[in-house]
């Protein structure tokens, strides 16, 4: 019988395999938090999303044979990091690599094992995660000398969590798919603080086996997954996804200029707004420290415009118009000329005030 679980405000239905995994791999709960029966609908929901338990468990979960499944993560920068630290706090058993070796030693010293490329991880490890910055970096760390590709072989799996266009990602497959390993791409909404927190969304396509095999560590580090089909289609949305936000935060600067110009308090807007139908957690949180000019660093500007880059060149291959998300990555290419490129994506704001003082 499928599982019911509860996610904040919504159901989810587990299927057979699922319960089966977290039969495997969680401890028995007490009767007083399993759910209780209810009528069925006659389809499941698509696509399938839950988080069957807290990232702050303690499990270890095991292969077939029953030794534990053994972790490799490539990339500890911003969103790396976080995301590799809650794998081993849930007592996962994580190999990491990192160019620079030093942003491993906060792992290692969590108890992260540490190979020196990333072709030694993925022949260490029976599942690979990676986070790289941009496309050229998750081509170089998979395909390129000593990549992950090198040692990946049957019975392993390769996930992207990267944000990259889907033919990088399609690319990145097929060298993977001839090693006979499995491939999915799994690249996450959110920024740092979620990472931290292990409330990223993953936006998932690729091998069906291996997205269902990794849903305990994708479980772990976000607070739901959804599963696209496809490899390209988890790539396609997450630059859907990353298009609007930019456009988004571009609005919001203009809207808390324009308010300060006229001779509106800035911090009243982000209040008016919070309340209205337009409201959205990235301007509440974001928005009093754009009044004040700070913008600490959660998802790098020069992030954001490279996704807006990639989305643009989404669109131009359907030949979809989107003339507002073509303004907005003028404007953020703008930030970056400033020497903004490492601030936070937030700081597009400083762009339109070159623009009125030039």
């Amino acid at each position: 019988m499928p599982l019911l679980v509860k996610t904040g405000n919504s159901h989810h239905l587990l299927s057979s395999t699922a319960m089966a995994m977290c039969s495997s791999f969680c401890p028995q709960l007490p009767s007083h938090f399993r759910a209780r029966p209810f009528p069925l609908p006659s389809r499941q929901p698509f696509p399938l999303s839950f988080k069957a338990f807290s990232a702050q468990a303690s499990i270890a979960p095991l292969k077939g044979n029953g030794s534990p499944t053994r972790v490799g993560f490539l990339g500890m920068g911003i969103m790396g990091s976080p995301m590799a630290q809650n794998l081993i706090k849930a007592g996962c058993d994580v190999t990491v690599w990192n160019r620079t070796k030093s942003k491993c030693d906060p792992l290692i010293s969590l108890g992260a094992q540490y190979k020196a490329s990333p072709e030694e991880v993925a022949g260490a490890c029976d599942v690979t995660f990676a986070m790289l910055a941009d496309p050229e970096s998750a081509v170089e760390v998979a395909c390129g000398k000593h990549g992950a590709v090198s040692g990946l072989g049957p019975g392993k799996g390769y996930v992207d969590v990267s944000t990259v266009d889907g033919e990088t990602s399609k690319l990145i497959n097929g060298h993977v798919k001839a090693t006979g390993a499995s491939f999915l791409e799994a690249p996450v909404s959110g920024s740092k603080k979620p990472a931290e927190d292990g409330q990223l969304i993953f936006l998932t396509a690729g091998d069906k086996s291996l997205y269902e095999t990794v849903a305990l560590y994708l479980d772990i580090m976000g607070k739901s997954r959804f599963y696209l089909g496809d490899v390209g289609n988890g790539a396609a949305m997450k630059l859907v996804v990353n298009m609007i936000m930019g456009s988004m935060m571009a609005t919001f600067s203009e809207g808390l200029l324009l308010s300060e110009k006229v001779g509106l308090d800035p911090n009243v807007l982000v209040e008016v707004v919070s309340q209205g139908a337009i409201s959205a957690p990235m301007y509440s949180l974001k928005g009093p420290s754009m009044i004040k000019s700070a913008y600490p660093t959660a998802f790098p500007l020069k992030h954001q415009q490279k996704d807006l880059r990639l989305a643009l060149g989404l669109a131009e291959s359907v030949s979809q118009p989107t003339p507002i998300a073509a303004a907005a990555n003028e404007l953020y290419k703008v930030a970056k000329s400033h020497g903004l490129s490492d601030s936070d994506f937030s700081a597009v704001m400083e762009a339109l005030k070159a623009k009125l003082q030039s």
